[in-house]
C-alpha cells in the first residue's frame, strides 16, 4: 500500500524483508561523508540488532518516469526514513529517534527530506512522544540547515576521542 508523498514519488511502508535495502541506503549515507573510509559492513549489525516492528521505516519510490535511465518495473527506492526510540537522559521520557533519513542525491532539493521528516513527527506525536530526536554529523552541512530550518536545535554534543594511533587500532585489545 503506497500513497503519494509529493508529485512523481509515493511513500510506503518497509518491511523487514528490506534488510538489504536499507543497509544499502545507510552505506550510501555513510560513503557520501565520509569517502576516505572503505569498509562499512558493520552497519548490517546495525540493522540487524535494530530493525523491527517497532522502528518503523517507510520508503519513497519515484515513478518509473522520474528515474533516469531505468526500464524495470516497479517501485524505485529513492528515498527512506527509519525511526526508532531514544531515551531523554534529562527527564528519562521515551522519545522518538530518526535512525536515518536518506535522499539520493539526484532527487534531493524536491521537499522529500522535509516531507519525510513531517511523517515523522506526525508519529511521534500519534505515540504521545513530547519530542523527537536525531544525530547529524557536523560535517553534514545541508542536513544541519535542513534540521534548522524544520525548527530542531541542538541538545547536546556527540564528543569521541582515538584511543588508539589510526594504524594500530585493528587488532588491539
Amino acid at each position: 500500500m503506497s500513497e503519494q508523498l509529493l508529485p512523481g514519488y509515493w511513500l510506503r511502508i518497509g518491511s523487514s524483508s528490506e534488510r538489504a535495502m536499507l543497509v544499502k541506503f545507510i552505506q550510501l549515507a555513510y560513503q557520501q561523508l565520509f569517502p576516505e573510509q572503505e569498509d562499512f559492513s558493520h552497519l548490517v549489525r546495525t540493522v540487524n540488532q535494530y530493525l523491527s516492528k517497532e522502528t518503523p521505516l517507510w520508503w519513497v519510490d519515484a515513478t518509473q518516469a522520474e528515474v533516469p535511465g531505468n526500464s524495470s518495473v516497479g517501485h524505485q527506492p529513492v528515498g527512506c526514513i527509519w525511526l526508532g526510540n531514544a531515551i531523554d537522559q534529562v527527564r528519562g521520557d521515551r522519545h522518538a529517534h530518526v535512525f536515518l533519513l536518506y535522499v539520493m542525491p539526484e532527487h534531493r532539493r524536491q521537499g522529500i527530506a522535509s516531507a519525510l521528516m513531517r511523517l515523522a513527527e506526525d508519529w511521534a506525536r500519534a505515540r504521545g512522544d513530547r519530542q523527537i530526536g536525531l544525530q547529524v554529523f557536523q560535517s553534514n552541512h545541508s542536513a544541519l540547515r535542513l534540521y534548522a530550518q524544520l525548527g530542531y536545535k541542538t541538545q547536546s554534543l556527540w564528543m569521541v576521542k582515538p584511543l588508539y594511533p589510526q594504524s594500530s587500532s585493528k587488532g588491539a585489545l
